[in-house]
């Protein structure tokens, strides 16, 4: 998936968290603090590519992991989100950010992988086993007009549903 398709669907994930009121904090924390917190985390997974929009941007961390890891490696596993988790607990200071703000950048980081899985390559699920999970039969390759309207469709089916009352 794209940044720009990485970027779309951690609203759409958001959206969907929010209203299925995943988490107590997630229930209750503004959109106006979930969705950016969302959108600030969706990218993190790539910085394992040093030509992705963060590998770019911060190569003195992405080329160092391309190197260890490779890209779809480490960074798009179920162990990065508990180092993520580990890391945000350890790194802030108790009430430094409302835990739904902290919910969200896991729902981001989570939606990126989502992305992906979704994609023909997949994902290392269970890194540092290196068998690639993805959905089987789902033809949505990255980049192309196809990601873009998947992703377009589910955000505002989300946006919808998640402004449905009831």
């Amino acid at each position: 998936m794209t940044a720009q398709g990485h970027l779309l669907f951690s609203v759409t994930c958001t959206l969907i968290a929010h209203k299925l009121q995943l988490t107590p904090a997630l229930a209750d924390a503004s959109l106006w603090q979930t969705v950016p917190a969302a959108l600030a985390s969706a990218l993190l997974p790539d910085l394992d590519h040093p030509k992705s929009v963060l590998g770019q941007r911060l190569p003195w961390i992405s080329k160092p992991l391309s190197r260890l890891f490779g890209h779809r490696g480490f960074t798009h596993s179920l162990l990065a989100v508990a180092v993520a988790i580990w890391g945000l607990n350890q790194q802030l200071p108790p009430d430094t950010l409302p835990v739904g703000v902290k919910d969200a950048l896991i729902i981001g980081y989570l939606s990126h992988l989502l992305g992906d899985w979704l994609t023909p390559a997949g994902i290392p699920l269970f890194w540092p086993s290196k068998r690639r999970y993805r959905l089987p039969g789902w033809p949505l390759r990255s980049g192309g007009a196809l990601e873009t309207g998947f992703c377009t469709l589910t955000l505002l089916a989300a946006g919808y549903w998640a402004h449905w009352p009831g």
